[in-house]
């Protein structure tokens, strides 16, 4: 909240953000119509409306917002009467709660006034414990649910479509394992094949799913000091990619259409060109369970065991010759984490060090071969797995 506007004094974080509601709601709406023409005409209003307003960040912790619910919606009546007054078409939502909440109210809320909603947005993580744990120092424990995370994404399609708006978009505008910037899981192997089990489980229920947060440049808390932090991001300070980029670097590979396929743990699709692709992976809780917190468990060497074999077969594919690529994430493979640990965890990387880091852990195929398809149309792979193993298979026609 601006400083001229706030009703109170209260702040979160080393910046001191204003977290009081405004003590006059008709400037507030002044300003965020200003702020709506100021898009407007920077932007073009073509632009403007492929964009989401978003009103406020979990305004249900106090934390966030000092203010009670009733004060949030009468934000959130302020806001979308004043953008959509710029342009009826720009696209305004919330609550943008912390832990799926207050998702059925804020539908209730809008209907009886009578208020535009154009999509409901929320947050929700993987982990037990803690609140607002900017440092790590409360400690967190990754959630041993099945259906964490994806399971709040679920509910809250089900509670759109039994309500008075079932229509609605939903987007989860915060997600990941865990809700601190000091977190290892955040960097550990185990993360890659979370985040496709989390996607794979909700993709249905949802219109997008944002994952916080691209790097470990991250204000909040203001800067970590060491290469592998436990920071959110997909990359560290020096641009290293984790395990977690590389899920979603392979996700992006996969064509645009999905083919049958029944396995809960992975998709099949093709592109326009005939290619093949499949991504599969499997992901295993190893946490120990609340006896220990991921701050302890995950700055370990953690060996994965043996799951077994997966048998893969296609049918179905044209005959001829293919390029066969097949890329890996896991223990020690793309895993820059515990090539940091070989190192003995400098507190500060060397230019090689970050060199070395990035070479052995270059996202580059395991494996390449030549195929040849017969008048079958059928493609057999055996592959051993281990726990929170990804793979990914590329069958790309010559």
């Amino acid at each position: 909240m601006p400083k001229a506007l706030a009703s109170g004094t209260k702040t979160i974080f080393w910046w001191n953000g204003n977290v009081t509601p405004p003590k006059d709601y008709e400037k507030w709406g002044d300003l965020m119509k200003h702020l709506a023409l100021h898009f407007t005409e920077r932007y073009g209003a073509d632009e403007v409306k492929t964009w989401y307003f978003e009103v406020w960040n979990e305004p249900n912790l106090d934390g966030f917002w000092s203010g009670t619910q009733e004060e949030y919606f009468k934000l959130y009546k302020y806001s979308v009467q004043a953008i959509k007054s710029v342009d009826k078409e720009y696209r305004v939502g919330g609550p943008a709660t912390a832990g799926a909440a207050w998702v059925p109210e804020m539908i209730g809320f809008c209907s009886k006034n009578t208020l535009p909603l154009d999509f409901i947005s929320t947050h929700t993580y993987g982990v037990k414990q803690g609140y607002l744990d900017e440092y790590g120092t409360t400690g967190t424990i990754l959630d041993k649910n099945k259906w964490s995370v994806s399971g709040d994404m679920l509910n809250s399609r089900k509670q759109i479509s039994n309500s008075s708006m079932p229509g609605l978009e939903l987007h989860y505008t915060e997600w990941s394992s865990s809700y601190t910037p000091s977190d290892p899981i955040h960097d550990s192997y185990h993360e890659a094949a979370f985040i496709l089990e989390k996607i794979k489980q909700a993709v249905n229920s949802v219109n997008s799913m944002s994952y916080w947060v691209f790097t470990d440049i991250f204000e909040e808390a203001g800067p970590r000091f060491t290469p592998f932090h436990g920071g959110f991001g997909l990359l560290n300070y020096q641009g290293i990619k984790k395990p977690a980029f590389y899920s979603f670097s392979l996700m992006n590979q996969l064509g645009g259409t999905e083919l049958s396929n029944s396995d809960s743990s992975s998709w099949a699709c093709k592109n326009t060109k005939g290619d093949v692709q499949v991504l599969f992976w499997d992901f295993t809780n190893t946490h120990p369970g609340d006896s220990v917190n991921n701050q302890v468990y995950y700055i370990r060497d953690l060996p994965s065991k043996p799951k077994g074999i997966v048998k893969l077969e296609l049918s179905g594919i044209p005959e001829g010759k293919y390029r066969l690529e097949i890329y890996k994430v896991g223990y020690k493979v793309n895993d820059p984490y515990n090539t940091y640990l070989s190192m003995n965890k400098p507190n500060q990387l060397s230019k090689q060090q970050v060199e070395t880091i990035k070479k052995q852990n270059d996202g580059s195929p395991v494996l390449k071969e030549s195929v040849t398809i017969n008048s079958s149309g059928l493609f057999l792979k055996e592959f051993k797995i281990r726990e929170n193993d990804v793979f990914m298979l590329n069958l790309i026609k010559l």
